[in-house]
């Protein structure tokens, strides 16, 4: 068991021709049983086609017809991004997984809001994210693969190289990972840290998380909330929230990091988790002790 993917997901490649698609799609077919799972490329332009062995389709709805997707990975240039992410969507698919970064702000907004007002059933990751992987059965994404370890702890982050930094000491812990889930580092984006949070706690393969954010937003003390007080079945989180020394106003590395309005600091939201039960560090090379500390 595991949430979103598992070695039966079926995915589809949306920029598979793209140098970055290729590289990408190229490691994640060469994990696990990535081989079996990544059955699809799209390219209006190139259909008919192949990429190692992947045909390639005009459209995501003919992928989706000939190979039976039901996930998408997304490549494509960000003046394009949003368009995709719309066309997989439309497709409906179960789940699309945007890793382009920089698409403009108001695409997304527009997508988001379609998708909301036409209440639509697939699930969104990022954009601007690495992705998600469940070890030893299928990676989508651009996370490294060697580094992971089937376990039982969950790893949900805004940040794909915090992410990294969690799996690396779980797995050198020898604790591994049940799935681990880049949300991304957007403002605007799709799946949030209570939605992942909830899948795991949900999930009973999981018993534990590691639960990174970073400053800017409130989503991370939406989740360390909804876990105080609608959670059932509680089992330990630890939380980390890069931007400690972040000045007010100022960007840090993602789009979405940025403290508005005396609002999204990062002490505000290690502070909410606390109160809530979520155990925290200030010290990302404490995140895997701590959660061993916690089991």
């Amino acid at each position: 068991m595991s949430i979103y993917i598992n070695k039966d997901t079926r995915v589809l490649t949306q920029g598979i021709t793209g140098k970055t698609g290729q590289f990408h799609t190229k490691m994640c077919k060469d994990y696990a049983n990535g081989a079996n799972c990544f059955v699809a490329g799209v390219n209006p332009k190139k259909a008919g086609e192949s990429y190692e062995g992947i045909p390639i389709f005009a459209s995501v709805k003919d992928a989706k017809a000939q190979t039976g997707a039901n996930a998408s990975v997304i490549y494509v240039p960000p003046p394009g991004a949003a368009a995709a992410i719309w066309e997989a969507v439309e497709a409906d698919l179960d789940l699309v997984i945007c890793i382009t970064e920089g698409i403009p702000v108001r695409d997304m907004i527009e997508v988001k809001n379609r998708m909301r007002k036409e209440n639509r059933k697939t699930v969104l990751c990022g954009p601007n994210c690495p992705g998600i992987i469940t070890p030893d059965e299928i990676k989508i994404g651009i996370m490294p693969g060697h580094i992971h370890m089937k376990g039982r702890i969950g790893v949900v982050s805004r940040s794909g190289t915090l992410t990294y930094e969690a799996v690396g000491q779980l797995t050198e812990l020898g604790l591994g990972q049940s799935t681990a889930v880049g949300i991304g580092g957007d403002p605007v984006n799709g799946m949030k840290h209570k939605d992942v949070l909830e899948a795991f706690m949900n999930d009973p393969d999981t018993d534990a998380v590691i639960m990174i954010g970073e400053i800017g937003g409130s989503d991370e003390e939406a989740a360390a909330r909804w876990y105080a007080d609608e959670c059932k079945n509680k089992k330990p989180v630890i939380g980390f929230i890069a931007g400690v020394t972040a000045p007010p106003g100022k960007r840090m590395g993602h789009a979405g990091a940025i403290i508005s309005g005396g609002k999204g600091t990062a002490q505000e939201k290690l502070a909410v988790m606390e109160e809530c039960g979520i155990r925290t560090t200030k010290n990302p090379a404490e995140m895997g002790k701590l959660l061993k500390a916690a089991l």
